[in-house]
């Protein structure tokens, strides 16, 4: 059952994490009869379902969407157990399918790379690992993530801290009890919101330090509805080739009219039948224009901060929960049980730290510009470096040495978020210029993971040794993605789509906003005119 812990010096290709989508490249690679290894920073496989342990970690995409459909009779065979898969279940997933596929013999686990260089002569990449190991390939594959990195408090003092502190993304796989004690939570992103009714439930004391509101939307969480999974799975190819031809890597109808055409009741009506769905495309995808047009996107965001006022008791509270300062959708919505409930009980309190800015962390507890909270435990939601973070925390070089943290100083650039020009036979799975964060992940992966593999096997039949993108090709793109992305009222906002999370990244759209359909026919037409783009050297 376990996974190896040897690498060895020579390999076709090094993958580089053990997620879904490093998984399922292993899995497509070895089908091509190469030598690859799987290199994994931690103990397990899993990637972001492996260290997001936190209390109440669970996917914001149903359970019948979220997993792989490249193996018919396992997604017959599989059943889930609640509408929205929980990280336990997902695990557990993604461990049934290692052990179906064996897959776990080409895992290195416990094993962090820190440095890969390309060498021209050779053209191969070199991987090296945190303990000094070596290992040559002819291809190197980053499958490590959109949001892998995190990113601690940006206020000084968390060394002083007498008591315990957890970060939701390194949660300790034992769990921890909250019984009796006070607890602050720092952050009400995504991990936030779903942890903190869990802890809630469990401290004596629950104090939420909130810099922004984030919309969230009720999942309606609950055991899976057999009679539609009966339909989907009668029908599962149908719905896998829509979800590839969709916006946002999910089936569902687009819509065909502008919320301001329509009347405000049955505009109204609309929006409350999508908001019971308990989807995050719901309320966002009712109309056209949500995302480009800022009066359009008004009439959902006043209808979710009008749910907000309705369900949390203290009116003061309530309008601190609403956020006001940007456009809803343009920070990824959260979805959540009981989330906004939790700040009607009398252990709960919230803090603005737009009001009173969070100034250091004591010994004690937290302290902002008002005073300060003396806390048991301390709970980090902060977020993460999202997209390059964990691409840029490894040394990559390309040709002539140059760093791929020097080619991105200005921001990413690659061509259609697969390749950087400058670095051959350098691939990243779902990577920035990608659709990636803003669709379905495993419809992206899949995506990602079988044109990487029809592009190797390619390689190897036309007895090609090195394929990388063209500056034009990777320019074009880059523009093109940018272009699309100040079509929306995404640049409007600082987010972590923008990097604006992170003090000093550049700030730009890191991913692609012009559909998952739209971007696989980009690549089938790429790879269906010799890879165009690409140049492709014996």
């Amino acid at each position: 059952m376990s996974a190896t812990r040897k690498l060895p010096t020579e390999l076709d290709a090094v993958i580089v994490g053990a997620g879904f989508s490093g998984l399922y490249q292993l899995y497509k690679l070895r089908n091509l009869g190469m030598r690859v290894k799987v290199v994994e920073a931690g103990s397990d496989i899993g990637g972001t379902w492996y260290w997001n342990r936190y209390p109440g970690a669970r996917c914001d995409v149903e359970s019948m969407h979220y997993s792989y459909s490249f193996d018919p009779e396992l997604e017959q065979e599989w059943e889930w157990t609640e509408k929205y898969p929980s990280q336990p279940e997902i695990l557990s997933y993604i461990h049934h399918v290692a052990d179906r596929h064996d897959l776990r013999k080409d895992v290195v686990l416990d094993t962090k790379v820190t440095a890969a260089h390309y060498d021209e002569d050779s053209a191969l990449w070199t991987v090296r690992t945190e303990s000094g190991d070596e290992v040559g390939a002819r291809y190197c594959i980053m499958a490590v993530g959109c949001l892998s990195v995190p990113k601690k408090p940006e206020v000084p003092g968390l060394e002083r801290f007498r008591g315990d502190w957890y970060h939701t993304c390194d949660w300790p796989e034992s769990g921890v009890d909250f019984t009796g004690k006070r607890v602050a939570v720092i952050g009400t992103g995504s991990s936030g919101i779903q942890a903190i009714p869990i802890i809630a439930k469990q401290a004596t004391e629950l104090t939420v330090f909130q810099r922004t509101p984030n919309f969230s939307l009720p999942t309606f969480n609950g055991p899976i509805d057999q009679g539609m999974v009966a339909d989907i799975k009668s029908r599962y190819r149908e719905i896998r080739e829509e979800s590839r031809q969709s916006g946002f890597g999910v089936a569902i109808e687009p819509p065909t009219r502008s919320a301001l055409e329509v009347d405000p009741d049955e505009r109204h009506h609309n929006y409350e039948e999508r908001w019971r769905r308990g989807n995050l495309t719901g309320v966002l995808q009712a109309y056209t224009d949500l995302l480009a047009d800022e009066e359009a996107n008004e009439t959902a965001a006043e209808f979710v901060r009008g749910k907000i006022r309705e369900i949390v008791d203290d009116p003061e509270t309530a309008e601190k929960l609403c956020p006001k300062t940007y456009a809803f959708g343009t920070k990824r919505p959260c979805l959540d049980t009981g989330y906004y409930e939790t700040f009607n009980s009398d252990h709960v309190q919230l803090v603005d730290l737009k009001e009173t800015p969070l100034v250091e962390i004591t010994g004690s507890g937290v302290r902002t510009s008002d005073r300060e909270y003396e806390v048991d435990s301390l709970v980090l939601a902060t977020g993460f470096d999202a997209m390059t973070g964990a691409l840029l925390n490894i040394d990559v070089r390309g040709r002539g040495g140059q760093t791929l943290r020097e080619k991105w100083q200005d921001g990413p650039a690659l061509y259609l978020g697969l390749n950087p020009a400058g670095f051959p036979n350098l691939f990243t799975i779902t990577g920035p210029g990608s659709p990636s964060v803003l669709s379905n992940m495993i419809v992206s992966i899949e995506q990602h993971v079988e044109w990487i593999t029809d592009l190797v096997d390619h390689m190897r039949s036309s007895e090609l040794r090195t394929v990388e993108a063209t500056e034009t090709a990777e320019k074009e793109w880059t523009d093109h993605v940018r272009e699309v992305g100040d079509m929306t009222l995404y640049p409007k906002t600082d987010s972590w789509y923008m990097g604006a999370n992170v003090p000093g990244k550049p700030r730009l759209l890191m991913a692609y906003l012009g559909g998952v359909g739209p971007y696989w026919q980009k690549c089938q037409e790429v790879a269906a005119n010799d890879y165009e783009g690409f140049a492709l050297s014996a």
